[in-house]
């Protein structure tokens, strides 16, 4: 796995590409300083995945995202954040990038993660979902009756799910991967895996991850 990691912070850039790159089945190609400075990089080394930080002068790990996955759609983003980046993470999560950890999450989980997405998966920490939720919640009793402006269009689309896929999409949301859902709704890994692929045909979706933030901004619930 051919790694890139973008931060502005050096010793938090260094730290990681150290620690990451003592993983045997992982080579840091590189490191940047913000996301015009990713973009580059990523043009010139083709990292398979890159471990993004959101918040950094210049351009930040949102636009930076937008940019790489516009030119380099194969790329799989990783964004690092803070409770604190709410509407970025939102912001970031439209780009097309495939999840977001927190910053002080230990390196072994960020390792994980990391493994998640380079194999196809997405990475949805609860603890930030719930915390989007609350946002999104009080945001919408503000706005009433107008959209946040983040806001996806209105779920039309929702109409034409059957119970099972509702409640598939709902936790989704949660972060939640394949497995677990299957326990939570007592049915098998394989129907799991049908009935996120029809969910996210029917509401026109790119992919798993925007079907989980659909679900996180219009608060689907089981």
């Amino acid at each position: 796995m051919r790694i890139l990691i973008v931060d502005d912070q050096r010793l938090m850039r260094e730290g990681l590409a150290t620690l990451i790159g003592l993983e045997p089945d992982i080579e840091v190609v590189g490191t940047a300083v913000d996301g015009i400075d990713a973009y580059s990089k990523a043009l010139e080394l083709r990292p398979e995945v890159i471990l993004m930080d959101i918040r950094m002068p210049g351009m930040d790990g949102v636009d930076g995202s937008e940019l790489i996955l516009k030119h380099l759609p194969e790329t799989k983003i990783l964004i690092l954040t803070t409770f604190d980046d709410a509407e970025l993470i939102l912001r970031a999560m439209d780009t097309g990038v495939h999840g977001y950890l927190l910053k002080d999450m230990p390196s072994e989980a960020i390792v994980s993660a990391l493994h998640t997405i380079y194999n196809g998966g997405t990475v949805l920490q609860p603890d930030i979902t719930a915390m989007l939720l609350r946002e999104l919640r009080s945001l919408s009793k503000i706005n009433q009756p107008e959209a946040h402006p983040l806001r996806l269009s209105e779920p039309q689309g929702l109409l034409l799910l059957t119970e099972r896929e509702r409640e598939v999409l709902a936790v989704l949301g949660q972060g939640l991967n394949n497995k677990e859902i299957a326990d939570l709704l007592h049915i098998t890994e394989g129907t799991v895996k049908n009935h996120v692929s029809n969910l996210i045909a029917k509401l026109g979706m790119r992919d798993r991850t925007q079907a989980a933030i659909f679900s996180v901004r219009h608060q689907i619930q089981v």
